[in-house]
């Protein structure tokens, strides 16, 4: 019995880990929708601040950060979440290369897997 709930305790811990990631993931995403905003020409200040893309990046970042917050209130440690948020170095150039078609060079690749060793390093 004893085992059976310290696994579960375990499932449940590992959840927030997920919901960080997903966390940085959609903060990666919000900024593809903010560059997306930024590469329009609007008339007028308000039309470059205020349109759909931008409100909805600021939006799912809100949603982003509110979600890490939610995690660390259930135990993920803020030293874990800044680690785990160095993967939107990761996500960041994938989705622009997909989205936006900007070059990873070879230089950025290997500063990318370095991070992500960072990553894995840490949390061994």
């Amino acid at each position: 019995m004893q085992k059976n709930k310290q696994q579960t305790s375990h499932i449940k811990h590992s959840m927030y880990y997920i919901l960080v990631i997903l966390s940085v993931f959609s903060a990666a995403c919000a900024q593809m929708l903010l560059k997306r905003g930024a590469r329009q020409n609007y008339v007028g200040f308000w039309r470059q601040y205020l349109n759909p893309w931008v409100i909805g990046g600021y939006t799912i970042m809100a949603c982003s950060l509110i979600l890490n917050i939610f995690c660390m209130s259930h135990g993920v440690q803020v030293k874990e979440v800044s680690v785990i948020e160095s993967m939107s170095y990761l996500f960041v150039p994938c989705l622009a290369f997909v989205l936006f078609k900007e070059k990873i060079t070879l230089r950025k690749g290997i500063a990318i897997a370095i991070i992500i060793s960072g990553v894995i390093v840490f949390f061994k």
